[in-house]
């Protein structure tokens, strides 16, 4: 059966269809003909469900119906968080654009490159802008680019483009935007400073949380295994030696952590890299080429591919440190069993970090059974209940941090 949305021209649906688009998962079907209706919408769905493409086809379809400008103004914005996810939505954006009659030209602008080649593609506009927001403003503070021409407005990963260090970035490109424009939120997670931003940008705005269901459900196995905390790098080895893993994911806290884990792993004859926001763009971009391509075992890598990186079956994600918060938890494990595949998400505990992951536990409604491994059982003492677990920069508690307050700052919302 063709690819189809209510509303949805003809022209998009036979481009997505050409690009495998089969059925609309959940959230395609409920936000993407209300956001071709021109309503706000504040979309909701878990990870690999097709948020993108909920957002990409809308978008595309309100540069077709209106009129071509030459010179070429901006008419869409798209704001995400990190340069993976800026790459990876131009991309997708691009090759449903490539199969309409009338092509929009799509700029992805993100940090951490020479500025000077992505001055150079604004040349003669863009119909579509993909950017960081750090890096947007630089190329509009050298006249690169207006925006007083955005007709629609889409913050893919909402939650984390509130995070330390967006939040005040953000506002300043709010401020450029024209009060009268369409927006989309989008995000795995609805935090309640999304939710107060949203009521202060918004008209009328429809919220639309997209149910699982079994054709797109993930079936992503979590495990828990206790170790001593100097045993981790050791049980590691021996999981991925022992159960055959050819991809594994795995999450640390730290950058130096990255280096420090994938140097032994390697050391020990197993493929593995490192990946954190300390490499430069063209090394991180390769790198995660070629870990897509089978040529890394293992990467090891911070929060910075928790969210928005898409990798085809990827089977396993292993917590080495635990997530600063379970809604971190929920974007990492995220990256295994999408688009309905099945995955396996390993969970290192120790005894330190355990009140840690029953906060995690907590917030998520669920009660994982702990699980020892011959030859690695732990030793170590569980550490007193205030006690902070190591790696996880702390448990967030209810006195508001500096993270809160700029999110707080961006949303309008008073701090507690």
């Amino acid at each position: 059966m063709p690819f189809a949305i209510p509303g949805l021209s003809p022209a998009l649906a036979r481009a997505a269809h050409q690009l495998g688009f089969e059925q609309a998962t959940p959230i395609q079907a409920l936000a993407t003909p209300l956001a071709i209706g021109g309503a706000d919408v504040l979309a909701c769905a878990q990870t690999g469900s097709g948020k993108t493409a909920a957002f990409a086809l809308p978008l595309l379809q309100r540069l077709q119906e209106g009129p071509a400008h030459t010179p070429r103004r901006t008419r869409a914005l798209v704001l995400v968080p990190t340069r993976e996810l800026a790459a990876q939505v131009g991309e997708v954006i691009r090759s449903l654009g490539q199969q309409l009659e009338r092509r929009p030209k799509v700029a992805v602008l993100f940090g951490g490159v020479s500025i000077n080649p992505q001055m150079l593609a604004l040349r003669g506009g863009a119909d579509v802008v993909v950017a960081t927001p750090g890096r947007l403003l630089d190329l509009v503070a050298h006249n690169a680019l207006r925006l007083d021409s955005v007709e629609l407005l889409v913050l893919d990963e909402a939650d984390r483009l509130l995070d330390l260090g967006f939040a005040e970035e953000l506002r300043r490109v709010l401020w450029l935007l024209p009060p009268r424009r369409q927006n989309l939120f989008f995000s795995a997670t609805i935090a309640p400073e999304v939710q107060a931003l949203a009521d202060t940008m918004m008209r009328d705005a429809v919220r639309v949380d997209a149910p699982a269901i079994a054709a797109n459900e993930p079936a992503i196995l979590q495990r828990v295994i206790q170790v001593d905390e100097t045993r981790r790098t050791e049980l590691l080895r021996h999981l991925i030696k022992d159960q055959g893993w050819e991809q594994v994911l795995v999450f640390v806290a730290t950058r130096y952590a990255a280096q420090h884990v994938a140097w032994k792993l390697y050391k020990s004859g197993i493929f593995a890299a490192p990946f954190h926001g300390d490499l430069s763009q063209g090394a991180r971009t390769q790198v995660l080429q070629e870990f897509k391509n089978g040529q890394w075992d293992v990467l090891l890598t911070t929060d910075l591919a928790a969210r928005g990186i898409d990798i085809a079956q990827l089977p396993v994600v292993i917590n080495y440190d635990l997530p600063r918060s379970a809604v971190a938890y929920v974007h990492r494990i995220g990256r295994t069993g999408r688009a309905g595949q099945s995955g396996l998400a390993v969970s290192f505990v120790c005894a330190a970090s355990e009140a840690h992951f029953c906060l995690i536990e907590k917030r998520q409604h669920m009660s994982l059974p702990r699980e020892q491994i011959a030859g690695f059982e732990p030793m170590e003492q569980e550490a007193p209940a205030s006690a902070e677990p190591p790696g996880t920069g702390g448990i967030k508690g209810k006195r508001p941090s500096k993270k809160d307050k700029l999110r707080a700052q961006a949303s309008g919302k008073p701090e507690r």
